[in-house]
């Protein structure tokens, strides 16, 4: 019997893609790649990392990773987001991160801008990953989603040299200041 292509990649399919300086996720079993992220784009990334650690690894409420780390929501969904908290460490595993976390963010970029707002919110409000981060370095502008009724809802956002304080984290406080510098 002669089969036709997969419709649908998955996880070893994914797996078997060559390093190649480009960003590779899978969602619903369909390829996305985007280019490499800029040095600016890294820096924000990094000083939000930063300031994320020392609110979550302080208080052993979690940990912060960066990609590039896979994070496998389905056989069929593998993303590397810029920045993932995990609160259960049963999800770190050998492969990456295993399931729903409990935040993801994007740090915005020019290649990547509509497909994080449009594309990726979608799938990940379809899998439930209760928080959703985007940080736009061009706007000086953090907005924060919360999970509610299937649907993705701005909770808080700030921007410029702002400090942003999460209603869901007690005391967790982002200098946007400490971003953009």
């Amino acid at each position: 019997m002669i089969t036709g292509l997969k419709q649908k990649l998955d996880y070893s399919d994914y797996a078997r893609i060559p390093p190649d300086g480009k960003r590779y996720e899978l969602m619903e079993g369909d390829v996305y790649v985007t280019p490499a992220p800029s040095p600016r784009h890294q820096r924000v990334s990094r000083r939000l990392q930063r300031q994320l650690e020392d609110y979550f690894h302080a208080r052993n409420l979690g940990e912060v990773f960066n990609a590039p780390i896979d994070l496998i929501l389905t056989p069929h969904d593998v993303v590397q987001p810029d920045l993932v908290v995990v609160t259960d460490p049963g999800q770190v595993s050998g492969r990456g991160i295993e399931g729903l976390p409990a935040l993801v963010v994007e740090v915005l970029s020019p290649s990547t801008r509509e497909h994080d707002r449009t594309v990726k919110a979608r799938r990940f409000s379809a899998l439930g990953i209760r928080h959703y981060w985007l940080v736009d370095p061009e706007a000086s502008r953090i907005e924060c989603y919360r999970l509610e009724a299937g649907a993705y809802a701005l909770v808080i956002q700030a921007e410029g040299d702002a400090s942003l304080s999460h209603p869901d984290w007690p005391d967790l406080t982002i200098s946007l200041a400490g971003l953009w510098r």
